[in-house]
């Protein structure tokens, strides 16, 4: 499918006539075209974030609204926005994801219609449960590991040990839920996928570097304990 679709147009001219340009924005990004969200959007998105007076809650639940369409496109396109604005997005997005008792609940979503429905469906129900994950270990450490200085004098790197075992087994699951995708380059076959798997590899390299300090940190812990 291709260009947007009439349902597309209708949704964002709802929005248009409540004078809620946000939720319009988060319409646009999440349209039926086998594409990624346009970056125009995204940027709209992300800057909407940093506004004082923009309603966080009302974007992150229209986001939340739009993951509950029937269309494998829309659903996953709503996850790629979410995610985007988790990792470029003001904080208090996160935070306000985070303080949530439920997120995205696709563990049994499925589209048997159209192209790719079937297989894309598998994908969006592993991505979700990332996302959760995500918004969990923000919610359990204070902090977004994708977003802590790495290093030296890195977060992990200088932690307490009593925060460091709680945050080592919150970055392990975070790590395994990403792992969990699974994909194979033969999988990305379309836009939409494939602006997933760059948002997820990204993430991968950061949490990475957050593991290898948090080890770091371990053995030093018990190389002054054995002295």
């Amino acid at each position: 499918m291709s260009g947007q679709t009439l349902t597309d147009r209708i949704a964002a001219a709802q929005y248009s006539l409540t004078g809620s340009e946000v939720c319009r924005a988060v319409c646009k990004a999440t349209t039926h075209e086998q594409t990624a969200p346009k970056k125009k959007h995204l940027e709209y998105l992300i800057q909407a974030t940093q506004e004082s007076n923009v309603n966080v809650p009302q974007m992150a639940d229209t986001l939340m609204e739009r993951a509950g369409n029937a269309s494998w496109v829309v659903v996953f396109k709503a996850l790629i926005t979410t995610h985007h604005l988790m990792v470029h997005g003001n904080e208090r997005f996160l935070q306000f994801l985070a303080s949530r008792n439920t997120l995205f609940n696709l563990s049994n979503f499925l589209d048997r219609t159209g192209s790719h429905g079937l297989d894309m469906s598998t994908f969006i129900r592993r991505y979700s449960r990332y996302l959760n994950e995500k918004a969990f270990a923000y919610r359990q450490m204070s902090f977004d590991f994708g977003r802590v200085k790495k290093g030296s004098e890195g977060v992990m790197r200088t932690m307490s040990v009593e925060k460091l075992l709680k945050g080592m087994p919150t970055l392990q699951s975070q790590i395994d839920a990403l792992l969990d995708f699974e994909v194979n380059p033969k999988d990305l076959n379309n836009g939409v996928i494939n602006a997933c798997f760059l948002l997820l590899f990204k993430d991968l390299i950061k949490l990475y570097a957050c593991y290898n300090d948090g080890i770091i940190n371990l053995w030093q812990i018990l190389f002054f304990l054995t002295i």
